[in-house]
């Protein structure tokens, strides 16, 4: 028998589960939680894989036959596809997790001071923490955000944190999502589909529960609606149908209770937002936006959109409504700022990061533009700006074609790039067509923050179904997992 490096694995569905050099989310050994990892794993070997897989198909009917899908704009052949859903979990022992929202939090509380800060004094900006022209220069900064203050100093409502696990075991922060980040809804969903189609699996489990998020994202808005208002109306913005999240929209509209509306559905008259109804106009007084903010206003932004609301912004800077995200978001979810945020953390709050970066280098700077074109063959390299795995080069897999071509992509335009060392990810067991293989996995915990900040238990656990590949993306070809907390 070909045991699990680093594990104990008995004769059954992993068997032949070799985890390789990388750590693994659920045979590596592990402070915490021993006893229960090993009763899960007991579990899982009392599986077979034929029983999996026909599991696994109903599950994906059933995904399609809800809805639950995304759309691939650069696929001309497929609009709708569902995430590919893998039926083996990930595992967060309770030590792990403890560790894990205590330092998203610190991240979370650190951003939405930064912003506040960059907002109004940019103390941070004059005491050189981090180069004025890296934020005041982004297209995602602001100018007419300057002085509005905010209801409870609270910028990123919802904000996603990529998270990665390193060879040695070690959550790393790969990148922070303030905007407008998509995803929950596959966690929700991901629980129940496990509980549908796997309760064997998950009966007597210790696992907590995710279906809690719709209340804390209400509650979070409610937290921020307008001075004097003490039953706001909530509504979430979306662009509509042909969005690539339009799911998500419709299931969060669904959880948090409140009506899902488009641009062409809301009006401001006297700087005040109204909802077209059969019953006439209904006030708006917290709007969860999922447009991006070029297209929020066009009065303000771009003035093509059709997608948005005329006034809006006149309305949201009288205090009149709440908009969640903020306006000006987006340079805190900046790959390039990223880099400063360790700094940040000891700038706001006096700590030490509890979450540390990836290595970042910062093609800006000639010194990290020269380390980064020299040893572009070891390295990751994104651009700033980009989300979805698009637009960058994985140096060790690349070609010399690819790299030569990136590299004059470089040299053209060194603001827009920064680069990591290639990071070999932690994997878990997953279902493939040759059996039972590890495949790479990062995590998307998602942070909550009104008045305060609440982190749902778990996250988006992306894994990259093609072997050998540390793209998670869905838009790549990545597929999901269900992430177990423990209790």
């Amino acid at each position: 028998m070909k045991q699990s490096q680093g594990s104990s694995t008995a004769l059954g569905l992993l068997s032949q589960y070799d985890r390789g050099p990388f750590f693994c989310e659920l045979t590596s050994p592990r402070p915490d939680g021993t006893a229960d990892l090993a009763a899960i794993l007991t579990r899982l070997n009392s599986l077979d894989q034929d029983s999996l897989r026909r599991r696994t198909a109903l599950a994906d009917k059933e995904m399609f036959d809800l809805g639950i899908t995304f759309t691939v704009y650069s696929d001309k052949d497929a609009i709708d596809r569902i995430l590919p859903f893998d039926v083996l979990p990930r595992v967060i022992t309770a030590g792990e997790w403890t560790r894990l929202e205590a330092g998203i939090i610190q991240r979370v509380t650190t951003i939405n001071l930064f912003l506040d800060d960059l907002y109004h004094d940019q103390r941070i900006l004059a005491d050189k923490v981090i180069p004025a022209d890296l934020v005041l220069g982004n297209a995602n900064y602001h100018e007419f955000m300057r002085g509005l203050k905010v209801p409870c100093g609270t910028y990123s409502h919802v904000c996603g944190i990529d998270l990665i696990r390193d060879q040695a075991g070690e959550f790393r922060v790969l990148e922070d999502n303030a905007r407008t980040p998509s995803g929950v809804s596959y966690v929700v969903e991901n629980r129940n589909l496990m509980l549908q189609s796997f309760p064997d699996l998950m009966d007597g489990a210790k696992v907590r529960p995710v279906d809690n998020y719709g209340l804390m994202l209400r509650q979070a808005l409610v937290d921020i609606a307008p001075q004097g208002v003490d039953d706001p109306t909530v509504v979430l913005l979306s662009p509509g149908i042909y969005n690539s999240a339009f799911f998500e929209h419709v299931f969060l509209a669904r959880e948090m209770g409140v009506p899902l509306v488009e641009g062409r559905d809301l009006v401001v008259e006297n700087d005040r937002v109204y909802m077209l109804t059969t019953a006439g106009r209904a006030p708006v007084h917290c709007i969860y936006r999922r447009i991006d903010d070029a297209f929020l206003d066009p009065e303000v932004f771009r003035p093509d959109s059709m997608l948005g609301v005329p006034g809006l912004m006149g309305a949201y800077k009288k205090g009149n409504v709440a908009v969640a995200n903020a306006p000006g978001t987006g340079v805190a979810d900046d790959k390039a700022v990223y880099a400063y945020m360790p700094r940040m953390v000891k700038y706001y709050l006096g700590e030490e990061a509890i979450l540390p970066n990836v290595e970042t280098f910062i093609c800006r700077e000639a010194e990290a533009l020269q380390y980064t074109m020299d040893n572009l063959d070891k390295l990751v390299v994104k651009p700033v700006g980009e989300s979805g795995g698009y637009g960058m080069i994985i140096g060790p897999k690349a070609t010399r074609t690819e790299l030569d071509e990136f590299r004059a992509k470089l040299k053209a335009d060194p603001d827009n790039y920064i680069s990591q060392p290639m990071i070999g990810l932690s994997v878990c067991p997953t279902l493939t067509d040759g059996g039972v293989e590890p495949r790479h996995v990062d995590l998307r915990p998602f942070a909550v923050t009104g008045a305060k900040t609440a982190v749902l238990s778990g996250g988006l656990s992306r894994v990259a179904l093609k072997k050998g590949s540390i793209v998670v993306n869905s838009s790549q070809g990545g597929g999901s997992k269900d992430t177990w907390v423990l209790e």
